[in-house]
């Protein structure tokens, strides 16, 4: 579903994120938010980590869970079910660390981001996949139409009247995220948790 309503594009952006963690050659990576795999597959597919997936949804693990063993890597990644806010690891415990489509959704993303930093080692490679509102107020025009109108019918068509709700629920969920955390408080809160190099 998110290919449909992402014009096919959620595989490149997935693809460019991990782009960046693979000359970093990392042993272990923790893919927070990981949903149905999507990311956690490609890094254990493009590198020889062993990746760790933690969500927060039981049912989205499940749909991972079968994605993984469908493409027979079951063994090199682990699907757990956890809190972004609250993660289960010790200080430094990750080589590497990616999260998609996150912090729209947690309820203080500072201390989010903070709890990320603790649970990767000093010069980790971190990457992070999110939408963004057009600063230019022409694009902003056809994405505000896009993501008003061209979301909700197209998730009818494909998986109606749930997948209605999720495309009728992204575009305000969005713009009300950058409205509140604007793209300089994001890049300012990125370095308060400790990383460097943001960009």
């Amino acid at each position: 579903m998110a290919e449909v309503l992402s014009f096919r594009q959620n595989s490149r952006w997935r693809g460019a994120a991990v782009d960046h963690i693979v000359p970093a050659g990392p042993a272990l990576v923790l893919d927070v938010a990981s949903g149905t795999a999507g990311v956690a597959i490609q890094l254990a597919r493009r590198t020889s980590a062993r990746v760790v997936g933690l969500d927060l949804t039981e049912q989205m693990l499940r749909h991972g869970q079968r994605n993984v063993e469908s493409v027979g890597l079951a063994g090199r990644v682990r699907l757990t079910i956890g809190n972004a806010e609250q993660l289960p690891y010790r200080d430094g415990a990750f080589d590497a660390l990616t999260f998609t489509y996150l912090l729209r959704y947690v309820a203080d993303p500072q201390a989010t981001l903070t709890e990320m930093a603790r649970v990767v080692r000093p010069g980790a490679a971190v990457a992070s996949l999110e939408f963004y509102v057009p600063p230019n107020r022409f694009w902003r025009f056809w994405w505000w139409l896009f993501t008003r109108f061209v979301l909700p019918v197209a998730g009818w068509v494909t998986g109606g009247r749930e997948w209605f709700e999720v495309g009728r629920f992204l575009g305000p969920s969005i713009s009300g995220h950058y409205r509140r955390y604007p793209l300089s408080w994001h890049v300012e809160a990125w370095q308060k948790a400790g990383f460097e190099g943001v960009g």
